[in-house]
């Protein structure tokens, strides 16, 4: 009767060559755990910034002592502004024409000063006069007023390279128009001077006001011819 043949259990003995494996490798993995668990709490405590409790009160305080000064009277309120006393009018009559009353101070003397003279200005007088002015008089036209001051400077001079300074008065009315012109300070040279007077007449102003009305006043302008 013939047996079975017996066959080996391969099976088994893999498992058996795994088990081995295992054992034999337990140690290598047992021992690198530990190696890198130490490496790994070195790292943690060596680059970690440490921890420490700060002690309250251990540093000395400087405390500065103000001098506090004295109380202070306060003085009391000022009294309250009365009101000013409301106006009556008089009952008691009182001549149109008051008598001038003599100068008992000066004496015998001349008496009351003669009250000032009206200013000329406005009538164009030999001497002219202040007028009350809130507001200057300013050329409207100094590009042409330029343009004949070169026109009329005399040739002679000129070309001599003789130059000067004319001061001219000018008399400017409610409309800024020159009516009236003569010279203040001569310049030296009666060429330059009657050149001047010629230039200023047809100088344009804007006109002088006091306040919001226009007033005519004298003013002084200086004309200046200089030699090239």
């Amino acid at each position: 009767m013939n047996q079975p043949s017996r066959r080996p259990d391969l099976t088994a003995q893999i498992e058996g060559f795994a088990n081995e494996r295992f054992k034999r490798s337990f140690s290598s993995w047992f021992w690198g755990s530990i190696t890198a668990a130490v490496v790994l709490h070195f790292a943690i405590f060596a680059y970690l910034p440490s921890m420490a409790v700060a002690v309250s009160g251990s540093e000395a305080t400087t405390t500065t002592v103000v001098n506090i000064p004295p109380d202070v009277d306060i003085p009391p309120p000022p009294e309250a502004v009365r009101q000013p006393a409301q106006p009556v009018i008089s009952t008691v009559p009182i001549d149109d024409v008051l008598p001038l009353v003599p100068n008992t101070i000066l004496g015998d003397g001349p008496g009351l000063p003669p009250p000032p003279k009206v200013a000329d200005a406005e009538k164009g007088a030999d001497a002219p006069g202040f007028v009350v002015h809130t507001l200057k008089p300013k050329m409207m036209n100094e590009d042409e007023v330029n343009r004949v001051l070169e026109r009329e400077y005399p040739a002679l001079l000129k070309d001599a390279g003789i130059g000067g300074k004319t001061t001219v008065w000018l008399f400017i009315d409610e409309e800024g128009v020159v009516q009236d012109q003569r010279v203040k300070e001569s310049s030296g040279h009666a060429g330059l001077d009657a050149a001047a007077l010629k230039v200023v007449t047809v100088a344009r102003f804007s006109p002088a006001k006091n306040r919001d009305k226009t007033v005519a006043l004298w003013i002084a302008l200086d004309i200046t011819f200089k030699a090239n």
